[in-house]
């Protein structure tokens, strides 16, 4: 009785050895990857994902372009190839059998472009091109994105008064990238904002200097730009710029740098003249240079006749000119009293009204509504 139920045990562990084990059904992968010139891609990684379980594989490319693996479950799968976390190609619905040897599975970049080509009635180089071109665009805009980022939150420092953190920000941004013309721009107004807020007179004249060099490092990249001279409104930032960077050159007492900046800019933007030839005036003005000054103050007035300001200032300069005779009355040059009247009449209730009143009544003269028009005579 024994004897035979050991024999009969034997027999039934001989069946159940011989028999397959389902789990231990595997399939192979293996492959070679290269690029759209043939050469081997080393350290990629090619993502083999179960259709059926979604559970993934991820292997890596050795220095030909090789990888290798072992054990998968057969079935079929999504094969991704990335490099530095870029998906390059992809291929859908790969069938894995079981087995030691498998069929392998290449991705050749080269082939699949001459076959994506042939589909769409192109040559390879066509479509090499034309993937070139849509990877420049890609990056372009990431590229644009991330430095719009930097100059919002450059911005938001200077709104802050915070500049020390908005030049560090732009700084950072034109370490990515310091072909744009608007971050040094936008460094000068950095640097210009910061240095009045400077108590050692040195570092307040480096921030000027400083300012002047990202103004002209903008000016010079923008006009050198065939893309940049592509767009509407490029004259109006190039004008900008130049406004700029005039104000800095003001702030150093270079006068006369200051003023061909200014030029340059209203040559650029004729129709913002006006004001840079204000801003101009008013450099002049504080400069003590009246002959210059009313020249300039007459531009601005050529260039928009309703800007009352202009014929304020200019009547400033002007009546600075005046002489005083033995009998002490003031003589002002001609055009004084029509200044300050033009004034009046353009800007009644404007924030230099009565000193233009008070003006022409240490020279005499009458407050009109227009030229040739009295209204009243204001005594002295």
């Amino acid at each position: 009785m024994k004897k035979y139920f050991f024999i009969s045990l034997l027999l039934a562990l001989a069946v159940a050895l011989s028999a397959p084990l389902a789990f231990s059904q595997t399939a192979n992968v293996r492959g070679v990857c290269k690029d759209i010139d043939g050469k081997p891609i080393a350290g990629a990684e090619v993502e083999w994902q179960s259709v059926d379980t979604g559970r993934k594989l991820t292997l890596k490319t050795n220095k030909n372009g090789e990888y290798f693996s072992l054990g998968l479950a057969p079935g079929k799968y999504n094969v991704t190839l990335t490099k530095d976390g870029k998906e390059i190609f992809h291929i859908t619905g790969v069938t894995l059998t079981s087995g030691d040897q498998a069929a392998p599975t290449d991705i050749d970049l080269k082939k699949e472009q001459a076959n994506a080509a042939a589909g769409q009635g192109k040559t390879p180089e066509q479509l090499k091109a034309e993937q070139e071109q849509h990877e420049k665009a890609l990056k372009e805009n990431n590229t644009v994105k991330a430095l719009n980022e930097k100059i919002t939150d450059a911005n938001a420092s200077i709104t802050a008064g915070d500049f020390d953190k908005a030049i560090a920000t732009l700084n950072d941004a034109i370490a990515m990238d310091s072909t744009r013309d608007l971050l040094w721009f936008k460094l000068g107004d950095a640097y210009r904002l910061s240095a009045p807020k400077q108590t050692d007179p040195d570092e307040k004249k480096k921030r000027y200097e400083t300012a002047v060099a990202d103004y002209q490092k903008a000016i010079d990249l923008r006009k050198g730009s065939e893309q940049a001279q592509k767009e509407a409104d490029t004259n109006k930032k190039l004008a900008a710029y130049y406004n700029n960077l005039a104000e800095s050159l003001a702030k150093e007492n270079k006068t006369d740098d200051a003023i061909a900046a200014y030029n340059q800019a209203a040559q650029v933007a004729p129709d913002a003249a006006a004001t840079y030839y204000f801003n101009e005036g008013a450099v002049l003005t504080n400069a003590g240079k009246a002959d210059d000054a009313i020249t300039a103050f007459n531009k601005v007035i050529a260039a928009d006749p309703n800007k009352a300001l202009a014929y304020y200032w200019k009547g400033i300069n002007l009546i600075g000119k005046a002489t005083v005779g033995k009998d002490n009355k003031m003589t002002a040059p001609d055009g004084t009293a029509e200044a300050f009247q033009k004034y009046i009449e353009l800007d009644p209730n404007g924030p230099m009204a009565q000193t233009a009143k008070d003006m022409l009544a240490t020279i005499g003269a009458t407050v009109e509504t227009g030229f040739g028009t009295k209204k009243k005579t204001v005594k002295k």
